[in-house]
């Protein structure tokens, strides 16, 4: 902060000062300065002061803002008038989350007359959500400084170099992906800060920048670097780490004043002999002099070559047999060993929803990740080929551990994993190795321990409980056969809260099984603990009962009287001839299967809840998910500030995989043409670890004019699953019996629709409108009546997107105050009068309602546009050409 004072000449600019003026400026308005970002409600104290005060800030020079304020759009319309304004901070970050990071503040655009400031030489915009730099930034003439490091910044405008004064830039940890030529441009800037972004190609007019000082490329996918950076002769600091670069040029080592060059965790197997003299060069984490790559070597992880694919969901590479290591942006990770594919090999992937139809978990397992799919199916590697999946961490005990699950077209298998916990980002991340490509995925599964099981005998026990055994005796198989073991702990806690009984008391539960479908030749020993309390010395062998299972635990028969029973201080002892599930039981009661099969599937069951919320400024906009209950409260705190609604429903149960549904009734519905809705109802599965959460538009077909709609969303099961208990079964109410739960939704009053008037619209009179043209599609007057019915509260933040002046908006909400439908509609056509001849206004008003937030007008938008289009080509090939003109007449009926 120092050197940008230094380099401002405003050493200190961001001081708090002392007290210059009464009341509620004494504290926070400071001579010339104005600090509002450590309060909380700084937007409210500010449009007081500007309201009371206005003529002392007017004169502000030193303005510092938190972006996290929710009045903050109102208060960005008041900057332009501060005409002195030298230092201007809009950072986000001075909030967290519930789990401690920072948020971004909610910045996304700045108002067009912000280039009135010409005063303003330092602008820090830090932690907000800009994806590209507002315009109005280029025409600062006195701007030096410029921060908008934390943003999602993809690239940067071509005329960037017109800000011929700055001398400071940094927009680290954006998503940047290339630079702009005219970055050479910037004479004056001495440092430069690219770090962590996606940047693989560097300009050649980067070498143009004669007074740059440092300059931090780090982070960044760059396999190399231009020469030009030789011609950097004021260069002191470059920054080149944790890149993919595969060579330096040598006319580095010539740059006279430099004292620091980063090259650590690169994949640099060679640098030049220059280089390699310099004494402040570092380059660890190099696989230096390796002649094959290793799959342990640094930032290379073992590949001839790297690829970034900046594909999340689906795409395609190319293998060759020199192979090559492939990053993919959704964190997925795989490593080609050279030899792999003897010939160039095209790999498609994508990442699939899981359906419970075809993706079938055991029980007790937890489902962590998506579905990966690779292609083509069925070829068989020459080596084996690693894939690294992320996953989310699973929130079991110990007696669970994480498997990569493959399906072969068939059936699912497991397969050998590793898991790892990054350090920096503390993601978890399985690792696995296979020799051909089908489809993937993540589970956490009851800890398995196997063994071969020889002619000879042999032992095997649980690593999660050394006391459970199966002791194998000689001669009890003729061929070897694999055996696995698997054991879930009940605490005596659970079996009571489950049974309501605390006479009764379970050991842990064991499950057996074997790859042969032939019986043991001998009897196999089993030993399992006492339940708990229970020991050798005060055991009643008239309660103790040893149940066994079938593979579904739907049935629990009692095989007591069947087996010998040994006892000793600690163990029961039995012996058995083939492998399901054994539980070992102590309690009164006369019938324990059917307690044992409630207590079972209670262990399998998640306790959730509902929650239905609609966002505040479109309450048609509603948000649906089904939480575990231990995370309600957190999901609820971080949706707060956007949305509204009823308390969460009772908690209800659900298994892990299970399909339910959500029905809006009461006059309420949802376009029934989505792809997840049956039979008027929206499908989800609930799976515990991933987001069961649907945001969707409902509306009402009943005339909402005289009063509100309050109508509600119920939930219900797909079907009542063959196991679940029967007294949960039995607390389904209501003439449904897969009914869940029902939460209330209210939809408010709504003036006369816009669109029923054929005469003036509130008012206004406007022409008929056809924005656009035939071919590409139209976007007609009801068009633009249907999409005034979804802006809201953010109309402003559009108008001033497309191109509206703060003067006119600031018009349009005085002249129509009293309401906020006149707001919008004067707002909307008065742009769409203007622009009605521009054959890009379409294009425009998508761009800005995606710069304002509003993604979902956007799709609107352009599925009208779309709907057009297709309309269009359809009556061209049904009239011909010829017919030209009427055919462009129907089109535009058509939309």
């Amino acid at each position: 902060m120092q050197k940008m004072a230094e380099l401002l000449g405003l050493r200190d600019e961001c001081g708090e000062g002392t007290s210059g003026a009464p009341g509620l400026a004494g504290s926070c308005l400071a001579d010339n300065r104005l600090n509002l970002d450590v309060y909380p409600d700084g937007c409210r104290r500010f449009l007081q002061l500007f309201k009371e005060q206005r003529a002392e800030v007017v004169q502000v020079e030193f303005f510092r803002l938190s972006s996290n304020d929710c009045l903050l759009d109102t208060t960005l319309g008041s900057l332009p008038h501060l005409k002195h304004l030298k230092s201007l901070v809009l950072k986000g970050g001075h909030a967290r989350d519930e789990f401690g990071s920072y948020q971004h503040g909610s910045l996304t655009s700045l108002p067009p007359d912000f280039g009135n400031l010409r005063c303003l030489t330092h602008l820090d915009l830090s932690f907000n959500r800009f994806s590209t730099l507002p315009s109005c930034i280029l025409h600062l003439p006195s701007l030096r400084v410029l921060l908008v490091s934390h943003n999602s910044l993809v690239t940067l405008p071509e005329d960037f170099g017109c800000l011929s004064k700055l001398t400071f830039f940094s927009a680290m940890k954006n998503q940047l992906k290339d630079l702009p030529q005219s970055i050479g441009e910037l004479s004056m800037l001495q440092d430069l800060d690219l770090s962590e972004n996606a940047l693989e190609l560097l300009p050649e007019e980067l070498g143009n920048l004669h007074n740059c000082t440092e300059l931090d490329l780090s982070g960044n996918r760059l396999s190399s670097i231009p020469d030009s950076l030789a011609n950097l002769k004021s260069l002191r600091r470059l920054h080149l780490h944790s890149n993919l670069l595969v060579t330096v040029p040598a006319s580095l080592a010539s740059l006279p004043n430099l004292s620091r060059l980063d090259l650590q965790n690169n994949c640099l197997r060679a640098i030049p002999a220059e280089i390699q003299a310099l004494p402040f060069v570092h380059v660890r984490g190099n696989p230096l002099g390796e002649t094959e790559p290793s799959p342990q070597a640094g930032n290379c992880k073992a590949s001839a070559a790297v690829v970034i694919h900046p594909c999340i969901s689906s795409g395609s590479f190319t293998v060759t047999s020199e192979g090559c290591r492939v990053v993919l942006a959704c964190g997925i990770h795989f490593y080609f060993p050279p030899g792999a594919a003897s010939d160039p090999l095209r790999i498609s992937f994508r990442s699939l929803t899981p359906d419970p139809q075809w993706v079938k978990l055991r029980h007790h397992d937890v489902l962590l990740s998506s579905v990966l799919e690779l292609q083509p199916h069925g070829i068989q590697f020459q080596q084996e080929v690693q894939i690294w999946m992320p996953y989310i961490s699973p929130q079991t005990p110990h007696q669970h551990e994480v498997v990569v699950r493959t399906f072969s077209g068939q059936s699912w298998s497991d397969l050998r994993t590793t898991v790892k916990r990054k350090r920096k980002s503390k993601k978890c991340v399985a690792h696995c190795c296979v020799l051909h490509f089908s489809w993937f995925l993540v589970v956490s599964r009851l800890v398995q321990n196997e063994c071969k099981v020889p002619a000879e005998g042999t032992l095997l026990f649980s690593s999660v409980d050394p006391n459970i055994k199966v002791i194998f005796p000689p001669g009890v198989t003729k061929e070897p056969r694999s055996v696995k073991l698997q054991v879930l702990p009940v605490s005596a806690e659970e079996i009571q809260e489950i049974t309501a009984n605390a006479g009764c008391r379970a050991s842990p539960l064991l499950y057996l099984s074997q790859d042969s479908t032939v019986d043991f030749l001998k009897p196999v020993r089993i030993q399992l603990p006492l339940p708990p309390g229970v020991t050798g010395l005060n055991l009643d062998r008239s309660r103790l009962h040893i149940l066994h299972g079938d593979l579904e635990g739907q049935t629990w028969n009692d095989i007591t009287s069947e087996v010998v029973l040994e006892f000793t201080h600690l163990y029961a002892v039995f012996e058995v001839t083939h492998f399901s599930w054994y539980w070992l039981w102590y309690s009164t009661k006369t019938y324990i299967g059917g307690i044992a099969k409630k207590v079972y599937e209670r262990l399998r069951l998640y306790q959730v809840n509902f929650i239905a919320l609609q966002r505040k400024k479109d309450p048609e906009q509603v948000l649906l998910q089904c939480v575990p209950k231990h995370k309600v409260d957190p999901v609820l705190k971080k949706l707060q500030d956007r949305y509204r609604g009823p308390e969460p429903s009772d908690m209800v149960e659900m298994f892990e995989g299970e399909q339910f549904f959500a029905a809006f009734e009461r006059g309420i519905s949802i376009d029934m043409d989505r792809p997840d809705c049956v039979d008027g109802r929206l499908s989800f599965i609930f799976y515990s670890h991933l987001k069961n959460m649907k945001e969707i538009y409902v509306t009402s077909p009943v005339d909402r004019k005289g009063q509100a709609v309050k109508g509600q969303v119920s939930f219900y099961r797909g079907a009542v699953p063959d196991s679940i208990p029967e007294d949960a079964s039995r607390r389904r109410k209501g003439p449904d019996s897969l009914w869940l739960a029902t939460l209330p939704i209210k939809l408010p009053q709504l003036k006369p629709r816009w669109d029923e008037n054929p005469g003036p619209l509130y008012g206004f009179s406007f022409p008929p409108l056809n924005l656009g043209n035939a071919e590409t599609g139209y976007l007609t007057q009801a068009n633009l009546l249907s999409i005034a019915r979804r802006v809201g509260a953010d109309w402003q933040s559009i108008g001033l997107n497309l191109g509206l002046t703060y003067q006119q908006i600031e018009r349009i909400g005085y002249n129509n105050r009293e309401d906020l439908n006149k707001q919008i509609l004067n707002m909307l056509f008065s742009w769409a009068q203007q622009n009605s001849e521009d054959p890009d206004c379409v294009s425009k008003l998508i761009t800005a309602m995606k710069e304002s937030g509003r993604q979902d007008i956007a799709d609107e938008v352009e599925a009208i546009i779309e709907l057009g289009r297709q309309k269009y080509s359809e009556s061209i090939r049904r009239v011909g050409l010829e017919q030209e003109s009427s055919t462009e007449d129907s089109a535009i009926a058509m939309i």
